[in-house]
């Protein structure tokens, strides 16, 4: 069946532009079998091959941060244990993520939120000369040392915002993609990554017709149902 957008489709053109296009409007993929008249596995397959699509392009675009930019780390996973919080929070991954102030967001997985794991992601990915905005974790001491105007905000003093000293850029993306997760009622650790680089990609074009750059891509670079 000639498809452009998904070599050896067993889905007609126009369906698959369908799932895409709910796919696009972050419906679940339970919803959209329903809606399209399609077989769930089939649905959730597509849906699987354009979250792969989405962490590609979130590769492709992912460039150097220069001038104002936040960083954070955030904890996904299993519900809090109890005892445990924050950066002592058992079961949880632990993801780093770096805004450019009115631009766009880059997130990683770390093993830990020590300085050994976030500096080196950070000097990667902002060039020396930026303003630097952090919470006071201790992790990031050595950011002025390694060419950057280091600003903090100190959340354990209740204190959240000082003028331009803030991290609410990065803190609205936690807020965007565990609410995403949330609506996935979970997420197998094999595949929060790709996961989490969809909100990554989701985000940073939140302002584009999503449907567009996607197809766009597709008519290019079709997936592959095989």
């Amino acid at each position: 069946m000639k498809n452009k957008y998904l070599k050896n489709a067993r889905i007609s053109e126009g369906k698959f532009r369908e799932v895409l296009k709910y796919f696009c409007t972050d419906l679940p993929a339970l919803t959209t079998a329903r809606l399209t008249g399609l077989n769930y596995r089939t649905v959730h397959r597509l849906y699987g091959l354009l979250r792969q699509r989405m962490v590609v392009l979130a590769v492709r675009e992912a460039q150097e941060f220069w001038g104002d930019v936040e960083v954070d780390e955030c904890y996904f996973g299993s519900r809090r244990i109890r005892g445990k919080r924050g950066r002592g929070a058992g079961g949880k991954i632990p993801v780093i993520g770096l805004h450019k102030r009115g631009h766009n967001v880059y997130v990683s997985i770390v093993t830990n939120c020590s300085a050994k794991e976030l500096l080196p992601i950070i000097k990667g990915r902002v060039l020396e000369g930026s303003n630097v905005y952090t919470d006071g974790w201790r992790a990031y001491d050595g950011l002025v040392l390694g060419g950057y105007d280091h600003h903090r905000i100190h959340h354990h003093e209740n204190e959240f915002a000082r003028g331009k000293n803030h991290v609410n850029g990065i803190e609205s993306f936690w807020s965007f993609a565990k609410f995403r997760f949330l609506k996935l009622r979970g997420v197998r650790k094999d595949r929060f990554l790709i996961h989490l680089k969809e909100c990554e990609w989701r985000f940073n074009h939140r302002r584009s017709k999503i449907y567009s750059l996607l197809l766009s891509n597709l008519r290019h670079f079709p997936l592959s149902a095989t």
